[in-house]
């Protein structure tokens, strides 16, 4: 199954506002960590992002998850970009 890197590029204005759903929002990763779709994410030291590893049958799959996350929902990324991703070394290698 495809793996996907996903990059979220946060603004300072949402800082309180992703504070307040930052326990859904984990969460929600966590359901997901759990069902083996969510293979790694945390967010960037200086708070500008996050990083999301996935595994996803195709980018419309996806997609379609992402708009399930409550930072989304709540409108809290400025910008996310997902692309297909093939680790050649490394935990995530097959």
């Amino acid at each position: 199954m495809p793996i996907f890197a996903v990059h979220y590029v946060y603004s300072e204005s949402t800082v309180a506002d992703r504070d307040v759903h930052r326990p859904e929002h984990r969460a929600w990763l966590a359901g997901l960590l759990e069902s083996g779709a969510l293979l790694s994410s945390g967010p960037y030291p200086d708070g500008s992002g996050a990083l999301l590893i996935f595994r996803s049958e195709d980018a419309g799959q996806l997609k379609d998850l992402l708009a399930q996350d409550p930072f989304a929902r709540e409108n809290l990324i400025e910008q996310a970009r997902a692309v297909e991703w093939v680790p050649v070394f490394g935990a995530f290698a097959s």
